[in-house]
């Protein structure tokens, strides 16, 4: 049995919420600079740029790349060998996020109550979600979701005979209706089985996997590469002023299903898609 500290977890979790809104991962910070180079529309290439600008001003001045920070989306994949001592994990979790959003300054955006409005004040409480897996390492995920790209995210329970064009069609649909609204250019995490709730968070898994790492199964690393193609063909462009670059990746998650459904769920996010991994 390895002991780790709820307080390490804190402190972790802390500097991963800055470092997340300050410098994006280099999977999506490489897919801007190869789209903007291959960006034959003048508005669209220009806009790439401005935003690989952003980019760089964020990173050489310590500041958040989007005034949006987001709701904190904390995974933690925790190794059934190890003891969490000297606290509780979650609290530790929530308050290493308060501290990260007070001492790097980032907008909080959580309110405590959906309907009644009332902001917490410190971007708590952060959305956990945890899976007990072998060994006795703990791993944490950070990616703080911005709500403009979040709102334009669907699931739907479709009968198993919408079958394979279906679920395409309902992704490519989406993109079309988010439009500019999720800051494009985006990416497009999709998650397909499951049950009502598993297939919210396999799309949201999906987002939080590098845009270089292809789905295993070349059935769907055909499907991603298929609708990248398609949803790109639509024409939305970055910040909706057109060009060839809608979407930087599609990725696909999956999960065993019952015979009587077909769970699909897109979850968007903006060309700012932050996620960074750590293992205590």
């Amino acid at each position: 049995m390895r002991e780790i500290s709820a307080s390490s977890v804190t402190d972790k979790v802390r500097e991963m919420c800055i470092e997340a809104n300050i410098i994006l991962p280099k999977d999506i910070s490489n897919r801007i600079h190869e789209c903007y180079k291959n960006e034959p529309w003048a508005p669209a290439k220009d806009t790439l740029g401005k935003l690989i600008e952003n980019m760089d001003i964020a990173r050489d001045a310590s500041l958040p790349i989007c005034q949006d920070t987001g709701m904190a989306w904390i995974y933690i994949e925790i190794g059934q060998e190890v003891h969490i001592t000297g606290g509780d994990l979650c609290e530790a979790i929530h308050e290493g996020v308060r501290r990260g959003y007070a001492d790097g300054f980032l907008r909080k955006s959580v309110v405590a109550d959906p309907l009644r409005r009332k902001n917490t004040g410190d971007n708590t409480p952060a959305v956990i979600t945890t899976d007990i897996v072998p060994g006795d390492k703990l791993t944490v995920t950070v990616g703080p979701k911005g709500f403009g790209s979040e709102n334009m995210s669907r699931l739907v329970m479709f009968p198993p005979a919408k079958g394979e064009k279906g679920v395409k069609d309902f992704v490519v649909e989406t993109a079309q209706i988010a439009g500019p609204n999720p800051c494009p250019p985006i990416v497009i995490g999709v998650g397909i089985g499951g049950t009502f709730d598993r297939v919210a968070l396999l799309a949201k898994k999906a987002l939080m996997r590098s845009t270089d790492a292809r789905n295993p199964d070349k059935y769907y690393s055909d499907m991603e590469a298929e609708l990248l193609e398609r949803v790109n063909a639509i024409g939305v462009g970055p910040q909706g002023f057109g060009g060839k670059t809608t979407a930087l990746a599609v990725n696909i998650e999956t999960y065993p299903t019952h015979i009587a459904g077909l769970p699909v769920a897109v979850n968007i996010n903006c060309h700012v898609t932050r996620h960074i991994k750590a293992t205590l």
